[in-house]
């Protein structure tokens, strides 16, 4: 194109120079050509001719957006010797224009459609990971459940947030196992005697008042009090040493005695109590009493090289017969002091 405008010039033929134009509009592209000569005067020209109203808003936007024709310079042995000004045709302008609009429309729809499933995607997200972690907190609130971890979460700030929060929790689960412990250390030691390791005196009051609410144990149970006869003369003879040496002796007799059947406590002192489960009759809780005291006829090793013997008086109520802990106890009581003195009197005899 270049070359038959350059030849056109050169010759003074702008007949050429517009049938080359004229070629140059039928491809769709230019609305107007303009030849100017190397005086900048007009020398050829070509013009699109525009249908009635159509392209009148066409018009309208190819001004606005491209107000001054392209300028192409041509030139001859390196001379410049004219110029083209080119003006693109509205429609094609227009129609660019269209394209670009939605091409434009459609990206920011897209943009806006994967934004929000984005948004979504993250919001659920951020809606489970609360609802995780209020449910753990809630549980270890009302439960005390340590033991509960958050899960892991897809959002970093959550998943490191789980795993600090999990580390928490993992050392609260520990201060409460321990805790635990401790607390159940205590009872046991609140509860049992620390020299014979027999329940104590509160345990036995603990286990009377259960006995007298449970209708089935109160028809089957008989107590025992159990009192040493001679181990003030152990202690005086052989010293307080000998004297626990023999009370956890006979700690040790009452377990082998109880097994899993009965139970046993250490009241204070030389003072035991039995209480004697599944038994219907007095005549068995007799033949029990009896195999109780043989169970303290061999004599008690001292670890000093002697040994001294102990007997127990021992005296019953049955649990059937009374209605309070105080009356069962009271009788229980009364026995026992009334075999200590038939063991006295035998002996003054």
């Amino acid at each position: 194109m270049g070359r038959s405008l350059e030849a056109a010039l050169v010759f003074g033929d702008s007949a050429a120079a517009e049938e080359t134009l004229a070629s140059l509009g039928k491809q769709g592209q230019i609305s107007q050509a303009i030849v100017l000569n190397g005086q900048m005067q007009h020398f050829a020209a070509w013009r699109h001719e525009p249908l009635a109203n159509k392209e009148q808003v066409s018009g309208l936007i190819s001004k606005w957006l491209f107000p001054e024709p392209t300028v192409q310079p041509i030139w001859h042995q390196g001379k410049q010797i004219g110029e083209l000004r080119l003006t693109a045709l509205d429609e094609l302008i227009s129609h660019f224009l269209g394209i670009s609009i939605l091409v434009l429309t459609g990206s920011i729809l897209l943009a806006s459609f994967i934004a929000l499933l984005l948004t979504h995607s993250l919001h659920r997200g951020i809606v489970a990971a609360l609802q995780s972690i209020t449910e753990v907190v809630h549980d270890i609130r009302e439960n005390r459940h340590f033991s509960r971890r958050v899960p892991e979460e897809r959002i970093e700030e959550f998943h490191l947030f789980a795993q600090d929060f999990n580390s928490l929790l993992g050392e609260m689960e520990d201060w409460q196992r321990q805790l635990q412990a401790k607390n159940a250390q205590l009872l046991r030691s609140s509860l049992h005697d620390p020299l014979t390791g027999l329940a104590n005196r509160a345990a036995f009051r603990n286990a009377l008042a259960e006995l007298m609410q449970n209708e089935v144990d109160h028809q089957t149970s008989a107590l025992l009090f159990l009192d040493g006869d001679n181990f003030k003369l152990i202690n005086d003879n052989w010293g307080h040493a000998a004297g626990d040496k023999v009370l956890m002796e006979v700690a040790s007799r009452l377990m082998t005695f109880a097994g899993k059947r009965h139970l046993a406590w250490r009241l204070g002192g030389d003072e035991f109590a039995v209480l004697l489960r599944e038994v219907r009759s007095e005549a068995e809780v007799q033949a029990l009493c009896q195999a109780l005291t043989e169970q303290f006829l061999p004599p008690f090793n001292l670890h000093n090289g002697h040994s001294a013997t102990l007997s127990l008086s021992v005296g019953y109520a049955l649990a059937w017969e009374h209605a309070t802990a105080e009356s069962l106890q009271e009788l229980a009581d009364q026995n026992m002091y009334r075999m200590k003195n038939q063991r006295i009197q035998q002996t003054l005899k």
